[in-house]
């Protein structure tokens, strides 16, 4: 097959973000697929006024420069939306294929996709990674009538425009089967772990710590991940205030990059634990973050109280388990239901400061549980959540959105 694979935010491992679509996109390719990628390039030159292309493991990537950043605005970030929408949907109508690809978010992802699909009259297939609008909804990014409106059509004409659907979790099937889709055309493929990417030697952790005289050899706690609103790793701050008449020595680093960055330096500062137990650190590329997890006792994956946000599929809780590292989080949900059936992590209370730092400094420095905890995560990571196992159940959907067109 010839696949128009759409996603604005592309990362390879050595860039900044989850590298889901990179991941599948060259398995399919060592299928014998032929895969285009269309993108954007999000930091690019002042040079950079047109599309480029380059080659990224045997993926045939075109980048349209459209700056973008999680500390934009969201006036700023709806028109880097509408600009690729449009740029990419006249390139997606060029390249034809036997399907299209388009994975949100954004969900304005679908119209290039919608259009691309039509123009050539092939099968798109449209992937929902976030419950938008539902999402943008709840957190207020979205709050005139009019802009609510056009996002729930797009939503509508997006899922009627697909020959199949693919949900990162089971909450969003169910939410996508509340917009009035026919469960047999939804497929959850929930998101993956490459753990032979993710296992290095035990040197590389000692490496990462050695490099900070605060760290060390003691416990630590990570927090790796976009700093956003919805993420809430304003938590993970107020634990590590109570975690200082516990135990002072755990260290907490919060790794990342974005809109709340500012506020969560000054709660950090106002808390007293900035540079004392709790380290801010800058995002590093995709490649980098084994390393950081081989350092790392417990990992965490947060999330704001917010309806629709317990169906995340985060690339942080895979990490986690693809490392083989014990995972703390702070929400309910299909995440929050695996870890108490198989016990490789710990459920925070999300209303209880103090009762989440107790559990954490129970936990941070007990040897035998980590490792157990560990060797847990590591063998889920393996067995249920495989890119090599998602990739196969991709390409079978695509091959069948194909063969029914």
């Amino acid at each position: 097959m010839k696949i128009i694979y759409l996603h604005q935010y592309f990362t390879t491992p050595a860039m900044h973000g989850g590298t889901r679509s990179y991941e599948l996109a060259r398995r399919l390719v060592g299928m014998g697929h032929e895969v285009h990628m269309v993108t954007s390039d999000t930091e690019p030159t002042q040079e950079a006024t047109s599309w480029r292309e380059t080659n990224e493991s045997g993926i045939h990537v075109h980048w349209l420069p459209v700056p973008y950043s999680n500390s934009m605005t969201y006036a700023d970030r709806m028109r880097a939306f509408s600009r690729f929408a449009v740029n990419s949907a006249h390139r997606a109508m060029k390249l034809s294929g036997d399907v299209v690809f388009a994975t949100s978010t954004p969900l304005t992802i679908a119209v290039p996709g919608i259009f691309a699909s039509r123009w050539n009259n092939k099968p798109m297939v449209f992937e929902v990674r976030d419950l938008w609008p539902a999402i943008p909804i709840a957190v207020g990014a979205l709050k005139s009538r009019p802009a609510i409106l056009a996002a729930q059509m797009l939503e509508k004409a997006a899922y009627a425009g697909a020959a199949h659907i693919v949900a990162l979790s089971p909450g969003m099937k169910a939410g996508v089967e509340a917009a009035g889709v026919s469960p047999e055309k939804i497929t959850v493929i929930p998101n993956l772990c490459d753990p032979e990417r993710f296992q290095v030697p035990a040197s590389a952790g000692k490496e990462f710590r050695q490099k900070y005289p605060w760290l060390g050899d003691r416990p630590m706690i990570l927090y790796a991940g976009t700093l956003g609103l919805v993420n809430g790793v304003d938590y993970l701050v107020r634990v590590a205030a109570d975690m200082r008449t516990r135990d002072p020595e755990v260290r907490f680093v919060i790794m990342g990059h974005g809109r709340e960055e500012k506020v969560l330096h000054e709660l950090a500062d106002q808390l007293g634990v900035r540079n004392r137990n709790l380290f801010f650190l800058p995002s590093v590329p995709k490649a980098e973050i084994p390393a950081v997890l081989s350092a790392t006792n417990i990992a965490t994956s947060l999330f704001t109280d917010v309806p629709g946000m317990q169906d995340n599929s985060a690339n942080k809780f895979f990490d986690a388990l693809a490392a083989g590292r014990p995972l703390a989080l702070n929400y309910g949900g299909w995440q929050a239901e695996l870890l108490e059936r198989e016990q490789f992590g710990l459920y925070l209370p999300p209303k209880d400061i103090a009762g989440a730092s107790a559990l954490l400094a129970s936990r941070v420095r007990d040897s035998r549980w980590l490792a157990e905890a560990g060797e847990r995560a590591g063998r889920l990571g393996r067995e249920r959540f495989s890119a090599d196992s998602a990739a196969r159940r991709l390409a079978e959907v695509l091959q069948h959105a194909v063969g029914k067109a």
